[in-house]
């Protein structure tokens, strides 16, 4: 089996951190097929040194740095000086201190594979790793998700959407191979020429932690699941408020809104009322995703696969989303899920709510996309074949 490098843009855990579930599930697949991966991560968080122990089995060395700020000079100047792109020592590089723990790791062992996850923050160091089989996986398009913030008229978003684009359309070139998680993704890399060849592997799902429970649904219940701390979460939670309850409580008075996640703001904690409930985070989303009428996702920002709709899916809980909630997710609307633009999304929600037949369908349904196509087992292998086919091809 393999020896891999794993350079990451952050730590395995904890795990609601949708851009660390992938790195938790992925090193534990490979651990346990006899892979040898050694982790040398950046983090944000002061308590992110103290989780190591969630995933020490997974690597035999772990090394976490933290992350440089990365100047807007030192931005621009990589934009305008094409031969200052990539690092080429530790004091040209964003994070000195990573620079010299990879080189170092190289120095002492003979790997097979260097494995980088995530994009400004990483893919600087191809130059030092560039003599062995090597490919990035930058999770998801930036830009694509800038350019829908953009849409909603966030301002922030338009002003760094060509300086994202600029950056994508270098960052991915050395490599052996992109990976990116959803097809929309693929399409906006390979619009701006970012890679030579740009692969799609999806996440998964623990199956047996995510089934469905043969227990009664509580009426009437719409149920929203995120983080959030980011905003595209928060903006569905005003879409579902403001847009869709008040509709449905038109014609279902006693619909209500659950809405679970880690760190709501105060605005939101403050929506609590006898028809809305914030429930703040919780040990596990599962009991709340078995006990839900219907899984409501109006997310109008945002690139990338969606976990929670993998989860609820997983749980046989009927979805009800927006065409971006479900890009990269192999559903057929009205077999699968129901697909709805936001304006459709109370009408919809309310005919759910109102039709059992409907919701049976959908559930059975739902679950055998997930048991078909979405598993950290096969998503392991995907990547087993790719590693394998880089490898041949040096």
């Amino acid at each position: 089996m393999k020896t891999i490098l794993l350079i990451s843009r952050c730590p395995p855990a904890p795990i609601h951190l949708g851009d660390r579930l992938i790195l938790w599930h992925l090193a534990r697949e490979l651990s346990r097929r006899g892979y040898t991966i050694d982790l040398l991560a950046l983090y944000d968080r002061a308590d992110d040194p103290g989780q190591q122990a969630e995933y020490a089995a997974f690597f035999r060395h772990i090394q976490l740095i933290p992350e440089a700020r990365r100047s807007p000079l030192s931005m621009l100047r990589r934009l305008a000086t094409p031969s200052a792109r990539f690092a080429h020592s530790a004091a040209a590089s964003f994070c000195p201190q990573l620079w010299r723990a990879i080189a170092e790791g190289l120095k002492r062992h003979d790997y097979d594979l260097v494995h980088c996850f995530g994009s400004v923050s990483v893919y600087e160091f191809h130059p030092l790793i560039a003599r062995l089989p090597n490919l990035i996986t930058p999770y998801e398009s930036h830009s694509l998700y800038l350019a829908s913030a953009a849409r909603r008229g966030q301002l922030g978003a338009r002003l760094r959407l060509p300086i994202a684009r600029r950056f994508e359309s270098f960052m991915f070139k050395p490599y052996d191979r992109t990976v990116v998680i959803a097809e929309a993704d693929r399409a906006s890399l390979l619009r701006l020429g970012a890679a030579p060849r740009v692969d799609v592997i999806p996440n998964g799902i623990e199956l047996e932690r995510f089934q469905p429970r043969h227990q009664e649904r509580d009426a009437h219940r719409l149920l929203f699941v995120g983080n959030f701390d980011y905003a595209p979460n928060q903006d569905a939670v005003r879409v579902l408020v403001d847009a869709v309850l008040p509709q449905v409580r038109a014609r279902i008075p006693g619909a209500t809104l659950q809405l679970v996640g880690f760190n709501p703001p105060a605005w939101m904690r403050a929506l609590a009322n006898d028809h809305i409930e914030v429930t703040g985070p919780v040990p596990d989303v599962s009991p709340y995703l078995a006990r839900a009428t219907v899984f409501a996702c109006p997310l109008r920002i945002g690139a990338g696969l969606k976990n929670k709709v993998l989860e609820a899916l997983a749980m046989g809980i009927p979805v009800l989303a927006t065409p971006l909630s479900v890009d990269g997710i192999n559903v057929v609307n009205g077999e699968s899920a129901i697909i709805a633009p936001v304006e459709q999304f109370a009408a919809e929600a309310a005919r759910l709510l109102a039709d059992e037949g409907l919701r049976y369908r959908l559930s059975l349904e739902g679950r055998a996309v997930i048991e078909a196509e979405y598993s950290w087992e096969k998503t392991a292998s995907s990547y087993e074949r790719l590693y394998d086919e880089i490898c041949g091809l040096r």
